[in-house]
């Protein structure tokens, strides 16, 4: 057989017209080109290696673009893109940044949302198919979900509602026995003995809800995939394949240890061996570390000290050593923010101390129970956020610098912002020990900063500025991350003669009103936070001092969906470099 020229390949058309034996071999090329990529690229390597087959066959039986298929968990659709008139963003290294990591409707017309975090497909396309039935529509929609998705909230009530169309409409469970690492919940339980039964296995949560149900065994045949996909096209009723695929298939070391392989940096093709460009004990202390070792001793030291994790353990260091280590007091709710949330305010109800950690991005799932369940309820639990920073994670999906905004305004809500490494694990042990409030605590970037001066507090309940340096005229506020680059520009303006006072804020949720006070007859106050400026920190002074004959200017970034931005480019146009927040003061000041 001839090798398939994956760059003729330019939409799903060109593939209709292959044989089976034809198509087998073009999902081999296909996962060779995925690897080759991800070695010297990096990027999320075992959902898209499980569903090479399983993308085929759904673009072979279905007419899509006209059949609708939302994706869930859309970093395993790399090979949806391939096949989808993206090929050269996966075989052309001067392309490989043409695409992001997600699905993206300003990319191609085959992709329906702009989808970075998980649960939600089933309820999209369920929207899909109602709006198509009350407009006399025909066309077959997909919904695909898995890699953990199923324990999100929202995937159950889009399965609840999904069952009641009483028309054409499919849902993909795509089944690779793993979460980002291993599942947990029922739910698995249920899918493990459907997998072990080869689908007869009863009870079954999807007949239990209404939907007809279909099992592939070898999800990653592609013959026995495109009889079944046939088989449900255009049904006339909801109906749930569940497919059972070998995540990272193809890549012996990712077929092993699923949990470091579902996203990596650049590793070695032949071994899988990471490859670094600094040997690992040269690399920096970050935040997930200092926070796991701290966690690790505080559980042994207080047994009613547990860690929460919504899916994501390696986020907050914690291994599988370490989560061996934690046993109990580790806690695992699967893909579940709000579960988490609520979870936490019953363990503090109920004497424990909690403390749960999330990426900033994804704790935007919990809003109304930080708000309700926590916040109102006045429960003592801790909420860490990590990846909360303009210099976190790119993606449009997965942006960081909203946190501020959403719950530092949250009444009854202690929002800290920890500088450095010391003052981290200060608010923590603080955060565990006191009992009256619910806290959050942002790490400050994700290298671990050390400053042995900083002042430390024994009770961080109440707003108490530090005054770092007291200087006259302008006054330098730099909440978290943003204090170091206020203190280099402090350093710059001190070289031109101009002292300025340097204010570490701590506290992003209440006003320190009597420091603020001090600084009324001042000419400026410039405040500088890794946040959006709306409703942000700054403007909360702003507004507090909107009266005053002191004029504030706040630096924050814009209130903007950026995409794969610049981190240095995006520094320098929001006025944050040192040198530019120095200029910033010298313009003040005159």
């Amino acid at each position: 057989m001839n090798e398939i020229d994956l760059n003729e390949i330019k939409s799903p058309a060109d593939i209709r017209k292959m044989s089976i034996p034809e198509l087998k071999q073009l999902a081999a090329e296909m996962r060779a080109a995925l690897l080759e990529k991800l070695s010297v690229h990096g990027g999320h390597v075992g959902p898209n290696l499980g569903m090479v087959e399983a993308v085929i066959a759904l673009h072979y039986v279905f007419d899509t673009p006209d059949d609708k298929i939302v994706f869930d968990v859309s970093h395993q659709t790399y090979p949806h893109k391939m096949i989808t008139g993206r090929m050269k963003a996966f075989t052309d290294p001067a392309h490989y940044d043409d695409v992001t990591g997600y699905t993206n409707p300003a990319e191609s017309e085959y992709d329906l949302y702009s989808l970075g975090h998980t649960s939600s497909a089933v309820a999209l396309a369920a929207g899909l198919a109602k709006a198509r039935d009350l407009q006399g529509g025909k066309e077959n929609v997909v919904a695909v979900i898995g890699d953990g998705s199923l324990s999100g909230g929202v995937a159950f009530e889009g399965l609840d509602y999904g069952a009641t169309l009483g028309t054409n409409f499919i849902v993909v469970v795509n089944d690779n026995q793993m979460s980002i690492a291993e599942n947990h919940g029922g739910i698995y339980a249920d899918l493990r003995l459907l997998r072990n039964s080869n689908g007869t296995a009863e009870p079954n949560l999807f007949r239990a809800m209404g939907y007809g149900y279909r099992y592939v065994h070898y999800g990653n045949d592609l013959a026995s995939l495109i009889e079944m996909f046939r088989a449900v096209k255009d049904i006339d009723h909801p109906v749930v394949v569940h497919i059972n695929t070998m995540k990272g298939m193809g890549l012996p070391v990712a077929e092993t240890d699923k949990e470091t392989y579902h996203y990596t940096g650049p590793f070695d093709l032949k071994t899988g061996a990471p490859l670094h460009e600094e040997a690992p004990q040269t690399q920096a202390e970050t935040y997930d570390e200092v926070f796991a070792r701290g966690m690790l001793r505080r559980m042994k030291e207080n047994e009613k000290v547990v860690t929460i994790t919504a899916g994501t353990p390696g986020v907050l260091g914690f291994d599988k050593e370490r989560r061996r280590e934690a046993g109990r007091q580790f806690i695992d709710v699967a893909i579940a923010e709000q579960s988490a949330v609520d979870l936490a305010s019953g363990l503090a109800k109920g004497g424990m101390r909690p403390v749960a950690g999330f990426v900033s991005s994804f704790l935007q799932r919990a809003y109304d129970q930080f708000s309700q369940d926590i916040a109102l309820n006045k429960q003592p639990a801790t909420f860490v956020v990590f990846y909360g920073s303009m210099f976190g994670m790119n993606d449009e999906t997965h942006l960081g610098f909203f946190d501020i905004a959403l719950l530092s305004n949250i009444p009854g809500l202690l929002f800290l912002a920890p500088t450095c490494k010391e003052e981290f694990e200060a608010m923590l042990d603080w955060s565990v020990k006191q009992n009256t409030m619910p806290v959050v605590v942002r790490t400050p970037g994700a290298v671990a900063v050390s400053n042995p001066d900083i002042k430390l507090l024994d009770d961080y309940s109440q707003p108490e500025y530090e005054i770092v340096r007291q200087g006259k005229d302008i006054a330098l506020i730099g909440a978290g991350l943003m204090y170091g680059f206020m203190a280099q520009a402090a350093d710059i303006l001190a070289k031109d003669g101009v002292n300025v006072t340097l204010i570490n804020p701590r506290n992003l949720s209440t006003l320190d009103t009597a420091t603020l006070d001090s600084l009324k007859d001042y000419r400026a106050v410039i405040t500088a936070e890794d946040g959006i400026i709306d409703g942000g920190f700054g403007q909360k002074v702003a507004s507090y001092l909107g009266e005053a004959p002191v004029k504030v200017i706040n630096l924050g970034l814009p209130k903007e969906f950026l995409n794969r931005y610049n981190y240095t480019e995006l520094q320098e146009r929001c006025g944050l470099t040192p040198a530019q927040i120095a200029r910033t003061a010298l313009a003040a000041s005159k």
